[in-house]
């Protein structure tokens, strides 16, 4: 006769375990301590096989048999019930230690190699930040695309479109990583690209001034009456137009001045290629007003707080800020400006666009673009550094003489 919950119930413990079957090798063996246990007892190859199914009543009677049938079907289709049981097990140890954070952080120990400290440690932050608490636990081969949707759209949803798109970028790396390594079948993130599911970027341009307001520009920071290191850095801007973070993190033993250039190394450039700035005159003037104020340090804008940190990015904003141009102008401004002026007065696009240090798609000859026409830029820097001299001072300004 078939089980009941009420029979079940009933059954008291006796002197002696015992059990009460359900028919076809389901039983219910209850302890002398009153515990219910179901279980499994079948045979295979002619031996004897028994199989826990768990406890009553957390494990109820329907979901006693309907495991208790499942494991009678693996049986008739020739298997072992007990060997398939621990296969489970086995997979479900492997989908918990192959999940997609545990293989995230894989990829990243290996992919970590070839960028900065800086950059990978964000990389990291991101994915603890907005990746893991969504996805981070779940199988890397039953992350899907939908999935991937969730996690970036829930970043979208703050207003960081950007770091989105990135996201989905890293989460295509992982599961690339995944692949090659046989953890997953597939890469889900090859499915979407970020224009099916995140709305469009609104394009916004640095701000810079018009033309015709450099001069004035020029003669406020010439008139700058806070830190003095800020308005050499301000200089600086306006003379080389390198980008800001170039600029802050320069160091003394990048700059030669007997040579006349300023060597960025690569791994402080945007782009990864190293960089060369040929000195005016009136930047190797501004180095050596810097060195009184820097000192002994290696930085050449150093931190006022000290502590071997360089000069805030913020720093140059706010001093332009507090010289009247908030939303008007920013460190990055200098370099549209100087790319409009000089494109305007002739030069060759290509000397321009090196001295900007826009990277070529082709990385190997981006690394060897840095020392190219030297001479040629080193006359036009010099020109451009003669150039602005003119337009603050209000005289004549000397046509270029393009090279």
């Amino acid at each position: 006769m078939k089980l009941t919950d009420s029979v079940i119930k009933a059954a008291k413990p006796k002197s002696k375990p015992y059990s009460l079957p359900d028919g076809q090798g389901l039983v219910l063996y209850i302890q002398t301590s009153g515990a219910k246990w179901w279980r499994y007892r079948y045979r295979y190859n002619d031996k004897g096989q028994m199989l826990s199914l768990g406890v009553y009543p957390d494990v109820g009677l329907k979901a006693a048999r309907n495991e208790h049938e499942q494991l009678r079907q693996i049986l008739k289709q020739g298997g072992n019930p007990s060997q398939h049981r621990h296969e489970q097990k086995q997979l479900a140890t492997m989908a918990k230690e192959n999940s997609f954070e545990s293989v995230a952080r894989l990829w990243w120990d290996n992919w970590k190699t070839a960028r900065t400290e800086r950059h990978a440690r964000y990389v990291m932050v991101r994915l603890e930040a907005d990746v893991f608490p969504v996805i981070g636990k779940k199988p890397i081969n039953e992350v899907t695309a939908p999935m991937l949707v969730m996690v970036i759209k829930k970043i979208e949803a703050r207003g960081a479109l950007d770091i989105a798109k990135r996201a989905l970028s890293t989460c295509g790396q992982v599961l690339r990583y995944a692949v090659a390594h046989g953890l997953a079948e597939r890469n889900a993130a090859a499915d979407i690209k970020p224009g099916d599911v995140l709305k469009p970027a609104t394009r916004t341009n640095y701000a810079r001034l018009d033309q015709k307001e450099v001069p004035e520009l020029l003669r406020k920071i010439d008139s700058y009456d806070g830190q003095a290191l800020t308005k050499l850095a301000l200089l600086l801007m306006a003379y080389t137009f390198v980008r800001t973070g170039e600029l802050i993190g320069a160091k003394w033993n990048e700059v030669e001045l007997g040579n006349r250039m300023w060597r960025i190394p690569a791994e402080r450039m945007k782009m990864k290629t190293p960089h060369i700035v040929p000195l005016s005159d009136q930047v190797i003037s501004v180095f050596e007003k810097i060195k009184v104020f820097s000192g002994s340090n290696d930085l050449v804008f150093p931190s006022e707080r000290g502590h071997g940190k360089s000069m805030s990015n913020n720093t140059i904003l706010f001093a332009l800020y507090r010289l009247g141009y908030h939303s008007r102008m920013t460190g990055h401004g200098f370099r549209g400006i100087a790319s409009t002026i000089l494109h305007e007065r002739g030069y060759p696009h290509e000397h321009i666009e090196i001295q900007l240090a826009h990277a070529k798609r082709n990385a190997v000859s981006a690394a060897y673009d840095h020392a190219v026409y030297l001479e040629p830029r080193a006359k036009m820097m010099q020109d451009w550094a003669d150039y602005l001299d003119a337009i603050k001072s209000g005289g004549d300004v000397v046509p270029f003489k393009v090279a």
